[in-house]
């Protein structure tokens, strides 16, 4: 499975050439969805080839996760009961969709720790990715950071988002006009949220699939805020957003050499050490490794 979480690319779970194809991208977690990208009459068809593609497409090079519909819908406690009974040896995580508070995630949770006993799975195997996407999920993010020992991504969702916060316009995430990073807050309170539970943070999608340019001003804007990765809702964006997310090389050799000389320093005694000139403590220095682990892994060092 890949280390690295810079793109979730989203595929429709009611199509089986889009499933083949996204097992093959080069991102680094496909999700197939059940909820905003299958009609209401096709969600219970969905889930068939949803574990038919699980099962059957080569996943082992990234994270195979799947989004259930929400837990205030008449979908998600099947989503869960029969792609998880059915596929759940090949299934890494759930996206939650919409989640308002810590105790919607833990009903999640406890729902799938039964059918992970009922199947003979190992409990507690399968991650949990809550979407915030309103004003009382971003209100309660941090308790829903914290809720479970599932959590292993959280992911701002800025379409719904938008729409329960009344903004105007109809692209997501899209708001050119506006003086300054208009996700800045969200992002921001998502990502603290995330770091505090020590699990990775996602942005969501940009609509505009043609605005290459307008995407990656997207993610560079996450990922110089802290987020991990990035929503990809066509092939064409899986690039640009593992290019944004992974460590420039340059970045990346002097921070192997803080590692390397911290490390020694650190034999010889001493509490600090000089590289290229500037004075590196313990913080630089964790800095700098969490940099090389993400070099390492898109095979940067």
């Amino acid at each position: 499975m890949s280390e690295l979480r810079r793109t979730q690319l989203a595929v429709p779970a009611s199509d089986d050439r889009m499933m083949a194809n996204a097992a093959k991208s080069e991102a680094d977690e496909v999700f197939l969805d059940l909820e905003d990208s299958v009609a209401p009459n096709a969600k219970t068809d969905a889930r068939e080839p949803l574990v038919k593609a699980a099962r059957e497409n080569d996943w082992s090079d990234k994270v195979l996760s799947y989004r259930i519909n929400g837990v205030d819908t008449r979908w998600w406690y099947d989503d869960i009961i029969e792609v998880i009974g059915s596929a759940g040896e090949y299934i890494d995580d759930i996206i939650v969709p919409k989640v308002p508070n810590a105790s919607e995630l833990q009903t999640v949770d406890d729902l799938l720790t039964q059918v992970e006993v009922n199947n003979d799975l190992e409990v507690g195997g399968i991650g949990l990715e809550p979407q915030i996407e309103d004003g009382e999920g971003m209100q309660n993010v941090h308790q829903i950071a914290h809720s479970t020992d599932r959590l292993s991504v959280l992911i701002f969702g800025p379409g719904d988002y938008a729409a329960a916060m009344g903004t105007p316009g109809l692209d997501i995430g899209q708001f050119p006009e506006y003086p300054g990073h208009y996700w800045h807050h969200a992002l921001s309170e998502c990502n603290s949220a995330a770091k505090s539970a020590g699990v990775p943070c996602t942005d969501g999608p940009y609509a505009d699939i043609e605005d290459e340019e307008g995407f990656r001003t997207s993610a560079e804007r996450a990922n110089m805020l802290g987020c991990d990765g990035k929503w990809a809702i066509h092939p064409s964006q899986i690039e640009i957003a593992n290019e944004v997310f992974a460590p420039d090389p340059d970045v990346a050799e002097r921070a192997k050499r803080i590692v390397d000389a911290y490390s020694e320093a650190m034999e010889e005694g001493k509490g600090a050490v000089s590289v290229d000139g500037q004075m590196v403590d313990e913080a630089t220095n964790k800095m700098a490794q969490d940099i090389v682990e993400k070099a390492e892994a898109a095979n940067i060092l």
